[in-house]
């Protein structure tokens, strides 16, 4: 079932109404997290909103995101806890929210804009479409019903989401109506050709290091059409290179044509594995993420759980089993 005009309406009418308005994104945020909770700060603060941004720690984003207007960020140990209105973008799970989940909780009332189908466990309002391409996408289609600007800040800002989490245009979801969405943000001043080299054509030299691990270890599982990997601690650190700036390593293992399926494993502690999946269109990876309590897509998902690399994997390969 879509979205229906109360929906919208009731969003818009919570936005409109609030003179406070704090923006969340879950932790680690990816382009479409971050880029929601900045064009939607930044549209407020044109429309004369008392407005700011945060996500919990680590309050560390990649340099991919350097051209973006970040100064609406605060961090979350100053975001406030009695806002009229608190807005949670790309996710509907408070764990998700990290340190800043208390005080999301505490304000008057409490808004979700979302684009996965997992069910949100927070929200006065939702605003949750799973057939949207990103929630940049709801973000942007949101401010246009409430006529609130699109600044240049905010039209690179959506743009970033859309062009990350459409897999730059490519992923089942990107319909014609995100095409019309990006070419009306391209019309406020997106620049396609500066935004896609800092997002998908510049890494660290310490990166090339960190793909020779991941890819030198990959391993094909024919029998279950599963390619999967590793990136550990240890790999990170030789490489002098950060977390954030590893997100892309899972596009490169899931070039293998002989899997439908991608699974990356980041040891981002002793003991705490992160999990990322990707499908062709064959498996439905969100159900294999939800195994572990994570979430996501059709075609991607994650997943944060405790225990082995080989333990992960034994049951990953007996779930497409």
């Amino acid at each position: 079932m879509g979205l229906t005009q109360g929906d919208w309406d009731a969003a818009a009418d919570a936005l409109v109404s609030a003179s406070t308005i704090g923006v969340v994104g879950h932790v680690r945020p990816d382009g479409d997290a971050l880029g929601a909770m900045l064009g939607l700060v930044h549209a407020a603060r044109a429309a004369g909103k008392n407005a700011v941004a945060s996500f919990g720690e680590p309050f560390v984003l990649g340099n991919e995101f350097d051209y973006l207007d970040l100064s609406v960020l605060t961090p979350p140990g100053r975001f406030p806890g009695d806002l009229d209105l608190a807005v949670v973008c790309d996710t509907g799970v408070i764990d998700r929210l990290g340190s800043v989940g208390p005080k999301v909780e505490k304000a008057s009332k409490l808004l979700v804009i979302d684009h996965h189908k997992s069910e949100s466990d927070i929200g006065d309002i939702t605003l949750i479409d799973p057939t949207a391409a990103a929630t940049t996408q709801l973000v942007y289609q949101l401010l246009v019903r409430m006529g609130w600007p699109i600044t240049r800040a905010v039209a690179d800002a959506l743009y970033t989401g859309i062009v990350t989490d459409s897999g730059r245009f490519m992923y089942s979801a990107t319909t014609a109506e995100v095409h019309r969405i990006a070419a009306e943000l391209i019309e406020s001043g997106v620049e396609p050709a500066m935004i896609g080299q800092h997002l998908f054509e510049s890494a660290p030299f310490g990166y090339f290091a960190v793909v020779s691990d991941v890819l030198g270890r990959a391993v094909l599982d024919k029998q279950a059409g599963l390619v999967w990997s590793v990136l550990t601690g240890d790999d990170v650190k030789n490489a002098d290179v950060t977390w954030e700036a590893t997100d892309g390593l899972i596009d490169l293992v899931r070039l293998a044509e002989e899997a439908d399926t991608t699974l990356l494993l980041k040891e981002v502690e002793q003991g705490a594995l992160k999990g990322s999946l990707r499908s062709r269109g064959a498996v439905d990876v969100a159900a294999v993420a939800g195994a572990f309590g994570g979430g996501g897509h059709r075609n991607a998902a994650g997943f944060s759980t405790k225990g082995t690399v080989e333990e992960t994997v034994a049951k990953i390969t007996e779930l497409l089993s």
